[in-house]
This record gives structure tokens, sequence and C-alpha cells, in this order.
């Protein structure tokens, strides 16, 4: 709330009680109810508006995604170390759920390449250590508890816990996943056999070029293959860029291309399988139509714990695979998406999936370009790629007996090289932070040589740890100022200097990389330092020791040079020491720009406490601590409990705001009378300063609690309408500030009133 008075603008809150608050809630709460239950279905507040346009582009765009979700959905169950038609099973449940709990009308969902290794992986690792689990009964379990946890995540709103995984993390698990996804299809390309793809990529890698003479006809489908798709795409994109009237006709050309090789090589297949008993080349076989899974899962002690190790890493790739192609596609396409929504919506697919024999499956990058792209207007478009889904396992089933291994192996090469990021990426992630590279290239070096569960781990790990290392261990930066060039007639509102102009600073670090050699310090016995981060437990001891170390290093000790006798135990300095530093300044004030601060904490808070009573030893006298740009009110009002409101604090040196052990009683109770002295005149000259700074005819005896009720009793007043521009605003405690410049005015202000105190009084001070 602002007032003007005496010609000037004060700032003060109104504090709202926690009875308060708790109040207010409790009245909105029926409100917060129905908002939360009817923002669990939002296809409830748009398909009241659908229309026949719409279901065209839906149609559309439902068939396209249709046709490449098919032969896609196929190649990844065998990734996934499962019959091809789990694919299909997977797709269609994804496809035809997601839409009643979307917030995004582009993400496709299904299976996919990251996913399905994952989870080919884990069959690996339980199949090869208990017989009595089936790898079908693994990945519907599997299905079931991911989607359990990150439905529970959506409910209670954890979304937020995918924000502290960088974007960095998530590019280098999906390279490391398409590398090692890449690698293991190499054999099924070449038709070679006795290679175990589960195995590290690197040994993959090995053992592919120790086995490559024995290469089979099946490289011929393969390559050819792989040829084909690229050959197709890239033509696509330059008859698109030489003809553009013709865009439309090329783009669905250009995805039509992993149908068209499926059917070709199939039709292949099947001529030079006629009259044969035993295939040449490795294909499918047989596929049993319709949903031969359907069924309660599995889930008992021996499963869950098979698959709990799995498990964290399952539900990171669910959620944040997902909610990262949402938000890409969201800012894309000009709309929003709800993370939690969307966790939601994956989670409840995935655990009715479970109960189609699905294995987990989340949103599909590729499938959701091409939906983007072919004119999606609703979710709805998701039922109609399940319907095609639906035909090809009930009417398709025989036509891809014949289907490749080597085809479906290039089909799978081909989606995944689009999730590798290139040298592009990797020149501009250097050259905005080297820790995010870092991160990048330990989660693809930990994905390569182990698995992707170890990788995403890595990555998340280290993520978090660089993190809390930043949020411990913020910038600090010593400030210094450079002065402005006059822009104008602005002039000084008190009336002793009416008419001059003011001179205005730019108050930048000292090392600035641009202006540091323009920078010159502030006038002696003031000091200037900026904090870039919350002031919070884990930085708290930090903060508190930067500022004391700097504030001793650029001044000098109060009071008499001590001699070796009388030096505490832990001050290493020496009077010759002490006596060459003879020429720096007495501390005066320490100005604290907080405007990067948006959390002080008890410990935060008590950290500024403790190193303001270490100056204040350490020069003899009170220091000032003035705040400049405090930006929340709630740090305000803990500055102001602490008493940084109206120095000098009352009561004992290094007072604890919040102790966490009782004080004792045993202990020290009062200050000793002359220092209770000194601190009474150190608050009549900052009040006398304060008052004389806005005008008030207040005399010097006069307490700045008496300015503040004069304050308070305005605010039943009614409010001035202001005009533009208008001053600086002054806060009604005088050692807050909204800009550095009557920061430093007002610490040269009380810097004069202290330094025409009576040599006895001075003596009370120091």
């Amino acid at each position: 709330m602002a007032e003007e008075k005496h010609g000037e603008i004060f700032v003060d809150y109104d504090q709202i009680s926690y009875k308060e608050e708790t109040e207010l809630f409790f009245k909105h709460l029926p409100g917060y109810t129905r908002e939360y239950l009817v923002g669990l279905f939002p296809i409830a507040g748009w398909i009241g508006r659908y229309n026949l346009m719409w279901l065209v582009g839906d149609l559309i765009a439902g068939i396209t995604v249709g046709i490449v979700v098919v032969p896609q959905s196929m190649a990844y169950a065998k990734i996934a170390m499962l019959p091809p038609q789990y694919g299909l099973y997977t797709a269609f449940v994804g496809l035809c759920v997601y839409c009643l709990f979307a917030t995004s009308k582009d993400i496709s969902i299904g299976p996919t390449a990251v996913m399905s290794l994952l989870v080919g992986q884990t069959v690996t690792r339980i199949t090869s250590e208990s017989a009595t689990i089936s790898a079908t009964e693994i990945a519907v379990a599997f299905s079931l508890l991911t989607g359990a946890i990150a439905m529970f995540i959506g409910l209670v709103r954890l979304g937020i816990l995918v924000d502290f995984i960088p974007a960095c993390s998530i590019a280098g698990f999906m390279t490391g996943s398409a590398i090692t996804i890449t690698i293991g299809q190499w054999p099924k390309l070449f038709g070679i056999k006795g290679i175990n793809t589960q195995d590290a990529t690197y040994l993959i890698f090995g053992n592919f070029f120790k086995h490559l003479p024995n290469t089979k006809v099946d490289a011929a489908f393969g390559l050819i293959g792989l040829a084909l798709l690229y050959g197709v795409r890239y033509g696509c994109q330059w008859l698109t860029k030489r003809y553009p009237k013709y865009s439309t006709h090329f783009f669905f050309l250009s995805i039509m291309r992993n149908g068209v090789l499926i059917i070709l090589s199939t039709l292949i297949s099947f001529l030079i399988n006629i009259g044969k008993s035993t295939s040449p080349i490795s294909i499918l076989k047989e596929i049993p139509a319709g949903f031969q899974a359907m069924g309660v899962p599995r889930v008992d002690t021996d499963v869950i714990s098979g698959i709990a190790s799995s498990l964290p890493s399952g539900v990171i790739i669910l959620i944040l695979e997902h909610v990262a192609i949402a938000k890409s596609f969201g800012r894309i396409n000009n709309y929003t998406i709800k993370p939690d929504q969307e966790i939601i919506a994956i989670g409840f697919t995935n655990i009715w999936a479970s109960f189609f024999g699905a294995y987990p499956s989340t949103g599909s990058f590729s499938r959701s370009a091409i939906k983007a792209r072919s004119g999606v207007k609703t979710p709805i478009a998701g039922i109609f790629s399940g319907l095609v889904v639906v035909l090809s396992l009930y009417a398709l089933t025989p036509a891809f007996y014949y289907i490749p291994d080597a085809t479906l192996a290039a089909v799978v090469i081909h989606a995944v090289a689009d999730l590798v990021s290139g040298p592009s990426y990797i020149r501009r992630l250097a050259s905005v932070s080297l820790w995010e590279l870092f991160v990048f290239c330990v989660t693809v070096i930990v994905t390569f040589f182990t698995t992707v569960e170890y990788g995403i781990y890595a990555s998340v790990g280290l993520s978090i740890v660089i993190l809390l290392f930043r949020i411990a261990r913020p910038r600090f930066w010593a400030l210094g100022r450079v002065p402005l060039a006059s822009d104008g007639p602005k002039y000084v509102t008190d009336d002793k200097s009416a008419g001059q102009q003011q001179q205005r600073y730019l108050y930048v670090p000292h090392s600035h990389p641009s202006l540091g050699k323009l920078v010159e310090p502030l006038p002696s016995g003031i000091l200037m330092c900026r904090i870039d981060e919350s002031f919070t437990y884990p930085n708290s001891g930090y903060i508190s020791d930067r500022i004391i170390a700097y504030c001793q290093e650029h001044t000098r000790r109060g009071g008499k040079i001590l001699t070796k006798g009388e030096r505490a135990w832990n001050d290493d300095a020496s009077p010759a020491m002490e006596a060459a530093r003879e020429q720096l300044p007495l501390l005066h004030a320490l100005i604290l720009d907080v405007a990067s601060v948006n959390r002080l904490d008890s410990s935060g808070l008590q950290a500024v406490v403790d190193a303001q009573s270490a100056l204040n030893r350490f020069a003899g006298h009170h220091v000032e601590f003035h705040f400049v740009n405090i930006v929340h009110p709630v740090i305000r009002r803990a500055l102001i409990v602490a008493g940084f409101g109206t120095q000098p604090v009352p009561g004992e040196d290094g007072q604890e705001i919040l102790p966490v052990v009782p004080v004792s009683k045993d202990g020290p109770q009062q200050r000793h009378r002359q220092q209770k002295q000194a601190h009474d005149i150190e608050q009549e000259a900052s009040t006398a300063s304060h008052l004389s700074s806005v005008g008030d005819d207040h005399d010097g005896a006069s307490s700045i609690e008496k300015h503040h009720a004069d304050f308070i009793d305005t605010k039943s007043a009614s409010t001035t309408t202001l005009s533009n521009p208008i001053p600086i605003p002054k806060d009604v405690y005088p050692f807050f500030h909204w800009s550095s410049d009557d920061a430093v005015n007002a610490s040269l202000r009380s810097l004069s009133l202290r330094a025409s105190l009576p040599s006895a009084e001075q003596e009370a001070v120091v």
C-alpha cells in the first residue's frame, strides 16, 4: 500500500494473519474442489463445440498416424522382447483412452523406442533370474505399476518434480537410448544370429563386427529398406522446396514411406518363400488375430520384487518423455498444456492398457509431429488411429506373417535416428553451459556402457547434485558504481538542495567484463554487495561468511589494536598486520542488494543477524545494514521481525531469532550498560537521519516507531491519486530502500551524524 505524505511516497504492506488465510482457504474450498474434479476431464470443456470441420481434420490425422503406428508398434515390441502383437495392443489402448484426459491435441500415445528398450532390458534381467515369470507378465505388470505411480503423482499435483530434471538430461538419455537401439538393431538388419542384443551397447558393437562375415540375405532387405526410407524423406523435402504449392501432397507421400516399405518388402518376402518349407530370411511368422492377452495382470510379490528396481526409471521415462513432447508441441501450436493433467492421462492410460496385455506407453515425438502436420484438430483423432490398429489386428494379421525382421529393423533405425542430438545442439549447449554439456555427455556415456536405466539415474542424480551445489554456493558480487550522464532535469526533492541536479549511478560488480574499468568505489566506510540466490539453509552459512570476509578485507578493525594476550584464540591477525591496514576506512554501513532473493528462511535470517553481529565486533560499533530492492513482502516481514527495519537491534549481539536450542537461563541475560548506551545513540542518529530525509518536523529524539504510527494513521484516509511520473518511493522503515542511490545517500547522512556526535558519545559508540 502506498501513501503520499510531505510530497513523497511511502510504502508499507498490510499483513494478513494465518487465521485470515486459513478462513479464506476454507471459504473457497468448495470452489477449489469443484474446479479440481472438473479439471480431471478436459474433454467436457470442448466436446460441445465439436463440429464437422474438426471431424474431417481429426479423421485425416488419425488415419495417417494409424498407418505409421502399426509397423512401428510391431518393431518396438521386438525391442521390448515381446511378440509383435503386444505392440499393437499397446498402441490401441493408448490411442483411444488418452483423449478423455488430454490437454494436448497433438500427442500420439503408444509404444516408444526408449520405453521399449527399458522394458526389454527389464524383461531380460528378470527372466534370466527367474523361470517362473514370463516376459508378457513382466511387461503387463510394469504397465500397471508405472501407470498407478504416475496417476498418483498427477492426482496430488506433484508434476512440479518434472521441473527438477533439466532438458540436457532428457536429451542425454534420449540420445544414449537412440544410439543403443540403433546398434542393437544392426544384427537384425544384417541377419546375423548369435548376438545378445540386450548386452551393453559396446559389447553389441564389438560382437557385430566380429560376426560380420555371417551376414545373410536379410541385409538386402534391411539396407535397401533403410535407403528407401531416407531417400523418400529427403526427396520429398527437396520437392517441397522446389514445388511449394504441392507441399501437402509431398508431405503425405513422405509419411506413407513406412507403410509402403512394409507392403513391398512383405510382397517380395512372400514371393521368395513360395514353395519353401524354411524361409531364407528371418520373418515375423504367425501373429494371432484380435486381443488374445486380455485379462487381469499378474501382480504378486515375485513380480513386484522383480520389477521394483526398474520402476523409478520407468516412471521417469513415462512422465518426462510425455510432458516434454506435450510442452514442445503446445509452444509450437500456441496452446497451454497442464503437466499434472497430462501425467494423470498417461497414468490412467497405462493402468487401463495393462488389462489388454499392453506394456508401458507414452508420447511419441515422431508420431506426434506427423499428427500435428496432418492438421489434427482435437485429441479425438487418436480414436481413428486406434481403429486402424484394430483393423490391422483383425483383418491383416495373415499378411504380417511374411514381414522381414530386417525391414522392421530398418523402420526402427530410421525412427530413432531423429532422437539423437546432433553436433549443432552440442555446440549450442557448450556455449550456454559447460555443466549441462557435462551432464549430457555423462548420460550418453553411461547409457552406452551400461543400460538405459543406469543412464537415467546418472543424468537425474548428476543434475540434482549440480542444482543443489548452485543453491548452496550462489554467486556473490561486490558492487561499485559508475556515474551516469544526465538525461534530463531531474532534481532532488529536499529543500536544502532544491534546484540541484542529482547525480545518478549504475551499480555493477567490480569484475564486470565491460564496465569493470569504469567502476569506482563507494564512499569511504560504505560497502555494497549482491546475492544472486534465495537466502536459505543450504547457503546461509556460505553467504554469511562471504559477507564477513568481504567487509573485513576492505575495512580496518575499530577500536584499539589488541595485544597478543587480548586476542581471541581464533584471531590470527597480528599487530603488524593491523597497523598495515590502518589506511583502510572504518566500516560504517553495508548495503545488500536482495533483488534476486525471492526467499528468506529462518536459517538465512539468522545468518544475516550473525553477519551483522560479527561486523559490529570487528568495527567496534554498530554497522548499519541497508537493504535494496526487497521484492517480496514476506522477506520484508522477516527482516522486520529480526529488527533490521529499526536498527540498532535491541538485545544481545549475536541473538538467535529462532533458536534451535532454548537459551540457557544461566547465560547472559542483558547487554552491558555501555553497549546499551551506544545502541541508543546509534538509534537516535539513524532516526534523525531518516526523518530529516523525509522533511518531517520531529525532533532528533523521536523514534521510527512514532513515525511509523503516523503513517499507519493515514491509511484510513482516501488514497491520493498519483500522477506519472512519480518520485522514487520510500519505505516507512529507514533501512529498506527502493534504489541503490537512496541507500548510499542514507548511509552518508547517518555517517555524517555519527561524525558530528560529541566526543563522549563517540567513545560510547566505539
